[in-house]
């Protein structure tokens, strides 16, 4: 038989109800054998993800999640310090380090201490030139060097292997070695491993601003971020992509871009299984954890996880309708609305 009558064989079992593969544990059947091995899994692998609510456990996370759904309004496990309350008590033991300062982490070549593991795994990139980054088949290992090498790094520390593409970032690398922080800001308590770092952490202090554009009304506290900047005027976007030949400014920027390429999520969720190639996308994931909502309305004292949605609730408020139709007078608060509205200008 052909693969392509085959595969019509398959499609018919579906109009016609026919379940050809059977469990020999059970009486599930199905039409696709793939799902019967997925099936077995059932019987023969081993329960691992085990609900810290009830005594349910599952050989699939994603069974797990599906049961949590159950739990989802039983939020037993409460803090005492704020209203977070969670379903599951390892989350809460998370959200218990934002009030206790803990920061069990530790790095063992230097005296680096964080709150989670996944920011100990990306400073301990820092002591090695290798990367996280794994695969299942050689041919993505090769591609994923192939890309990483499109950022050359000519700055190499002396006592490690260490490298990168800034002669600031190698300076500060060089302290770890050091472990010592001699300069100490007077007005806060942050405290500095070079000179350079901290005259410039004391601008934030005294909002001097030395680096200035001619261009435009520009400034900053550091000459790099000048540098990066007037490429706006001068159009000049040095660091290209080999892949698609896509052009950046900014070497991070490159890097950032290269992830679309090898489909490497470094960000990870210790909560949950989300990935991200953004550390900012990841940031603001965290919050449907921590329940955090850092942006207050001050005329209803309101809350919001993120500014862009603290803006649009504002004009509840000032009665402000920014988005205007260009057929007609109509005008709205909710851009959403307003692409509702056209609907009734294009007939669709």
């Amino acid at each position: 038989m052909s693969q392509t009558s085959s595969s019509l064989k398959k499609h018919m079992m579906v109009h016609s109800g026919e379940k050809l593969f059977k469990c020999e544990v059970c009486d599930y059947m199905s039409a696709r054998s793939n799902n019967l091995k997925k099936h077995m899994l059932v019987h023969t692998r081993e329960k691992t993800f085990k609900c810290e609510v009830c005594d349910y456990m599952s050989a699939r996370n994603g069974d797990l999640k599906k049961h949590m759904l159950v739990h989802a309004e039983e939020k037993k496990f409460k803090c005492e310090v704020c209203d977070y309350m969670s379903a599951r008590n390892g989350d809460l033991k998370k959200h218990m380090v934002v009030h206790t300062g803990e920061k069990p982490f530790k790095c063992d070549v230097c005296d680096f201490i964080s709150v989670r593991s996944s920011d100990l795994k990306k400073h301990m990139v820092l002591h090695s030139a290798v990367c996280d980054y794994i695969s299942t088949t050689s041919s993505n290992l090769k591609k994923h060097k192939m890309l990483t090498r499109a950022v050359e790094k000519p700055f190499k520390c002396e006592a490690c292997d260490y490298m990168t593409d800034a002669s600031g970032n190698l300076k500060r690398h060089i302290w770890i070695h050091a472990k010592e922080k001699p300069f100490k800001c007077e007005v806060c308590d942050y405290m500095y491993v070079i000179n350079s770092d901290f005259k410039r952490h004391m601008m934030t202090h005294t909002g001097e601003k030395p680096f200035k554009c001619e261009a435009c009304d520009f400034m900053s506290t550091r000459n790099y971020n000048l540098k990066k900047h007037m490429m706006v005027h001068t159009g000049e976007k040095p660091f290209r992509c080999e892949v698609c030949d896509k052009m950046f400014r900014d070497s991070h920027d490159l890097k950032r871009h290269i992830l679309i390429h090898t489909g490497e999520k470094p960000f990870k969720c210790e909560v949950c299984d989300y990935m991200c190639t953004l550390n900012g996308d990841l940031k603001k994931h965290m919050m449907i954890h921590t329940g955090e909502k850092p942006f207050t309305c001050e005329v209803c004292d309101k809350m919001f996880r993120f500014s862009h949605d603290l803006k649009r609730h504002i004009l509840v408020h000032t009665g402000e309708k920014p988005f205007k139709c260009e057929v007609c007078d109509y005008m709205s608060a909710s851009r959403h609305n307003l692409k509702k509205h056209m609907l009734t200008h294009t007939g669709e």
